[in-house]
């Protein structure tokens, strides 16, 4: 029997995980949920799937739930401690990280120093301290799997490669080919200044989170997965090229160095890199469609087009210089975003106010720890912050 906790059980990683959980069948179980917000959901989850522990990370919001949670669950206390017991839980044989943003930093750090198996959809942690963590892995013999889409592509299109434990893999590979679906503005004519957030969350191919919808129209999200392949395959950035392939057929591809070319292709399921996390290496019947090649229409690919897209191109200066740039790179990201949620900025404010972030930052040249990438991460979101409150962001032109 595998085990399995679910960190962000309520959001879209989450409920794609039980479903997939539940198809399974015999030889699966849930020993703990958490949330945030969704307290229906999760009393439900907790009834379906009977964990021994549930978490609520909101204080308010686990006020509501205390009281309704059946007694064959135990209910931790709110905050981030609670989210570290469940990435670290003995019992736990897999660990689904489907935490949204830099919260699920200290959590996936303590799964990987419990020496887990991480099926990880969080990718900002690994943007802010992608190489320490990678390290970690190493020292306390953890293994991540990549769930977001892409990565997963990645991961699976090198199965034919001896030890692929990431560091391994890097002399073989030529280049890896990085999709993007470009979101909902790709063909977007005209100023994006007036786009609304109900515009930026209606993402063509895929259902997600507000924050990760938002990256997916800025492309920032795009950025976020190459600092992630970076480190989790140990290529250098010059070996990433990012394609645009607006019916995300192709997850993502890895050309070798005697010119093949693999890739993991398949209809828009999250369901399927979900489940090969979760069964890995094995591969069983899934309750997602199967793709026809017969009926599937013709295959788009475009080079990205940066200057419609400076977060894009932020990103990947800050994969370049490396250091702290990456963790501040991803607070200011996470501030702007939220400003854009709220109404409070427009959309091509969210480019603004990270430039802006990232040229006040002063990055100490010496190899960078956890505790920096954290302190990085923070000092970017209280610059963010200042930023919108000043609107100096205003004078940044990229």
């Amino acid at each position: 029997m595998k085990q399995i906790a679910v960190l962000g059980s309520t959001g879209s990683i989450g409920v794609s995980s039980l479903d997939v959980i539940a198809s399974l069948g015999e030889g699966y179980s849930v020993i703990g949920l958490c949330a945030n917000n969704n307290t229906d959901l999760l009393l439900k989850q907790i009834k379906d799937f009977h964990p021994r522990y549930a978490a609520v990370y909101n204080e308010e919001n686990y006020k509501k739930i205390k009281d309704s949670v059946p007694p064959f669950t135990k209910l931790l206390p709110p905050g981030i401690d609670s989210l570290v017991f469940l990435a670290t839980l003995q019992e736990a044989d897999l660990i689904i990280d489907g935490l949204a943003g830099s919260v699920g930093f200290m959590p996936l750090s303590a799964a990987i120093k419990a020496g887990k198996t991480i099926a990880l959809a969080n990718k900002e942690p690994i943007v802010m301290a992608g190489r320490a963590l990678m390290d970690e892995c190493r020292r306390w013999n953890a293994t991540i799997i990549p769930v977001d889409s892409e990565p997963s592509a990645v991961f699976q299109s090198l199965e034919n490669v001896d030890e692929k434990s990431y560091h391994k893999a890097e002399p073989v590979i030529e280049r890896v080919l990085l999709t993007a679906s470009g979101g909902p503005f790709f063909k977007y004519e005209g100023s994006l200044d007036a786009v609304t957030p109900q515009q930026a969350l209606h993402h063509p191919r895929w259902k997600m989170g507000k924050k990760i919808t938002v990256d997916s129209a800025t492309l920032m999200n795009k950025g976020f997965e190459t600092i992630e392949i970076m480190h989790l395959f140990e290529l250098p950035l010059h070996k990433i090229q990012i394609v645009i392939h607006p019916q995300s057929i192709v997850h993502s591809a890895v050309e070798y160095k005697d010119g093949s070319i693999l890739a993991e292709l398949s209809n828009p399921d999250m369901r399927l890199p979900i489940q090969y996390a979760i069964t890995y290496p094995a591969r069983l019947p899934s309750p997602a469609k199967r793709l026809s090649i017969t009926e599937m229409s013709k295959l788009e690919f475009a080079e990205p087009d940066f200057s419609k897209f400076p977060c894009l191109s932020l990103a990947l200066e800050a994969a370049k210089k490396g250091l702290s740039y990456p963790a501040v790179l991803n607070g200011a990201d996470e501030v702007a975003v939220n400003a854009f949620l709220e109404g409070r900025i427009l959309f091509t404010d969210i480019s603004k106010i990270v430039s802006a972030t990232l040229k006040l930052h002063k990055a100490e040249n010496k190899p960078l720890t956890l505790g920096g990438a954290a302190e990085a991460n923070a000092w970017a979101r209280q610059k963010a912050l200042e930023l919108l409150i000043t609107k100096q962001y205003k004078k940044e032109i990229i």
